[in-house]
């Protein structure tokens, strides 16, 4: 797997040559090693891709992802036929004890409130009552504390006004961030050849990426944390590039320094190693970055 983001904004043709992803603009023409890419976003309705171009991406576990007319992430490729998938891997996902599923979640849910706070101290926002909830936190949050700390969260970080459902730039900002980020965990989940439709507390006959959606929530904050701290009047595409950019962001997982998309398949890997039986205990300590991302893509056009 790559470690270069490239994003295509313009009209263009993507293809291959010997070993090269040849991206060809009206103006310009860029060559990028295939091996070396980890993201492919196209976020223009302009852009033609091949299928070679398409099937040597997906040999590198390289995830594509395409856009919409209004700028979101609306598609993305899946390596259907992983090595690491079997009949084997997909029975053993079904058959995860329900009790390990719960005590991740619990685990999950922990870590996620936990970065939520942190977000809130990084704005200077009171956290008393968001710590209140983490206290409260139950096995399998049967309480769904989850919840209740996301409606007294969003007003916090971003104004008493603020509600997750309203249409405004910010919220498009952080959907973008989001779905982002579940692409990097799908990616993940798809390597090591698990089904992402089902997952250890999301149940969605209609998401077709229920275990994305548990494993990433405590990366979440991190987007939050970003957007946080952008003066965003409108969705331009400094703000998209900011947050595909995130990706390269360092921070703390496990005890351990890293960037995100480094940190985002071992956790992955711990979780389902842990889910599978193969390890016994699970530690799930992911800390926000002190300060937010400033950092240049490595591939833009």
């Amino acid at each position: 797997m790559g470690w270069r983001t490239v994003v295509v904004t313009q009209h263009a043709k993507i293809s291959l040559m010997t070993g090269n992803l040849v991206v060809q603009t009206d103006t310009d023409r860029y060559h990028i090693p295939v091996r070396d890419v980890g993201v492919l976003l196209i976020q223009t309705v302009q852009a033609v891709i091949t299928a070679a171009a398409l099937v040597a991406l997906a040999e590198v576990q390289a995830k594509v992802i395409f856009t919409g007319r209004d700028g979101q992430p609306i598609c993305t490729t899946t390596g259907d036929y992983s090595n690491a998938q079997s009949a084997v891997t997909v029975q053993e996902q079904v058959a995860w004890p329900q009790e390990r599923m719960m005590k991740l979640w619990t685990r999950i849910v922990a870590s996620k409130l936990q970065n939520q706070i942190r977000v809130a101290q990084f704005v200077n926002a009171p956290i008393e009552n968001l710590q209140q909830e983490l206290d409260q936190l139950e096995f399998n949050d049967i309480t769904n504390r989850e919840a209740v700390v996301a409606r007294r969260y969003f007003p916090l970080i971003f104004g008493d006004d603020f509600s997750r459902s309203d249409l405004t730039p910010i919220n498009a900002a952080l959907n973008y961030g989001y779905a982002i980020l579940l692409s990097t965990v799908d990616q993940a989940i798809g390597v090591r050849g698990y089904l992402t439709c089902l997952g250890i507390h999301h149940a969605r006959t209609d998401n077709a990426y229920n275990l994305g959606s548990d494993l990433m929530e405590p990366f979440r904050p991190i987007i939050d944390q970003w957007v946080s701290q952008q003066k965003i009047r409108d969705f331009t595409p400094d703000i998209k590039y900011g947050l595909v950019d995130l990706l390269n962001v360092a921070m703390t997982y496990n005890g351990q320094q890293t960037i995100l998309r480094n940190a985002i398949p071992k956790y992955v890997g711990h979780c389902l190693d842990y889910l599978s039986g193969t390890v016994g205990t699970i530690q799930v300590e992911v800390e926000i970055p002190n300060e937010v991302s400033s950092h240049a893509l490595n591939g833009t056009v």
